[in-house]
């Protein structure tokens, strides 16, 4: 007999807000400082308009956070499934790439090469 064979069907009943449904465009992630809690803070980020405004905040378990994780992404494999692929906008370059972009790095023969393209540089 396998474990889940005992525990009974929990139903819920689901009760909605007078305003069920709040934009978010962006969300900050974060964790309390003792690592109990993820913390989530959902904002509406406007054109023209230097303020992120925080609609909503969630703060959940980070066994929690990994089962909505897991539930976003089994939604979003179904609603590719349906509708293809979600195309990401091409971000901002990370701190990393910011801090070490255009340092020489020695190809697969050891020659040092820019990361510029079209570098004319003879390296012999």
């Amino acid at each position: 007999m396998q474990p889940n064979q005992n525990r009974k069907q929990r139903q819920l009943r689901l009760e909605m807000p007078k305003d069920p449904a709040t934009y978010s465009n962006a969300v900050m992630i974060s964790n309390t400082a003792s690592n109990t809690e993820i913390i989530f803070d959902f904002m509406q980020i406007m054109p023209n308009d230097p303020r992120a405004r925080v609609q909503n905040r969630i703060v959940m378990t980070p066994t929690h956070a990994k089962m909505f994780m897991n539930a976003l992404k089994q939604n979003l494999d179904r609603f590719e499934a349906k509708n293809g692929e979600i195309k990401l906008p091409q971000g901002p370059p990370t701190l990393a790439d910011q801090l070490f972009s255009g340092i020489a790095t020695p190809d697969a023969d050891g020659n040092i090469r820019g990361d510029e393209e079209g570098d004319d540089h003879d390296d012999q």
